[in-house]
């Protein structure tokens, strides 16, 4: 059962999806042990929600402390400080590419890694298309190393009538591999004609 998680925004489209996502595990009681948040990501937030670096700093540690990707200072460095998940939401390339070879060079990948070595759930939600070889590859490797790949993609059989549907739609497929039960889209049986 997952009590506690950490979470990791990067630098690729789909700041709205890691918000959302962090609001409803707020909601539902879970304790988030560390938001860490890229230099990409506050570029990507700045660009897609008019978010300045310091509201979206003020925004997430309501929810919980907020580390840089390269504060090696912070317990999600070490292995013996790991909550019982880590969430990549939204997950780029680069991030995707470090830890699928070992490279622990930014927190993200660092923590990352701890959480494989310790057969912790990882999720990573990546954002991107097309998908070339050294993509596909490095999303090959996380997945045989034990992490679970849920890219954020588009859902019509739930009958978006918003934006917020589709989010909520990605938001709950990420909840859903971490075995944390929600209502928060329509599931296949729920939806009308």
């Amino acid at each position: 059962m997952i009590n506690s998680i950490s979470v990791a925004i990067t630098g690729s489209s789909g700041i709205r999806v890691s918000l959302r996502f962090l609001e409803v595990v707020q909601s539902l009681g879970l304790e988030v042990k560390g938001i860490i948040v890229t230099d990409g990501a506050y570029n990507v937030a700045l660009y897609e929600e008019d978010y300045k670096p310091e509201e979206l700093r003020e925004k997430l540690s309501k929810i919980s402390r907020v580390y840089g990707d390269y504060d090696f200072t912070s317990p999600l460095a070490s292995s013996s400080n790991q909550p019982d998940s880590m969430v990549i939401v939204p997950a780029s390339m680069k991030t995707i590419g470090l830890i699928a070879n070992g490279i622990p060079s930014t927190l993200t990948s660092r923590a990352a890694l701890a959480i494989l070595r310790l057969k912790r759930k990882l999720i990573v939600a990546p954002r991107e298309t097309p998908l070339g070889i050294a993509e596909l590859r490095n999303i090959l490797r996380l997945s045989l190393m034990g992490a679970t790949i849920v890219p954020l993609t588009l859902s019509f059989y739930i009958k978006p009538k918003s934006i917020d549907d589709l989010v909520d739609f990605s938001v709950g497929k990420i909840l859903d591999t971490l075995g944390i039960k929600t209502s928060i889209y329509k599931r296949w049986a729920e939806v009308e004609d």
